[in-house]
């Protein structure tokens, strides 16, 4: 994931800051306890497209 691209990503749902999770391919909003995929290097910011964080799940 490319750095510079990461600082200007928001959560198309609150705008807070996202975090990056190597391992499962996604940007996280803590905020909202939401994780949007990243598909080809390319992330998918669609709330359709969103998995809610289960409670065991911490950021």
């Amino acid at each position: 994931m490319d750095k510079n691209l990461l600082e200007i990503l928001a959560c198309p749902s609150c705008k807070g800051s996202v975090i990056y999770n190597k391992q499962q391919q996604e940007l996280i909003c803590p905020a909202c306890r939401i994780a949007y995929p990243i598909r080809d290097d390319i992330p998918v910011m669609l709330a359709d497209e969103a998995r809610e964080l289960s409670a065991d799940e911490a950021v």
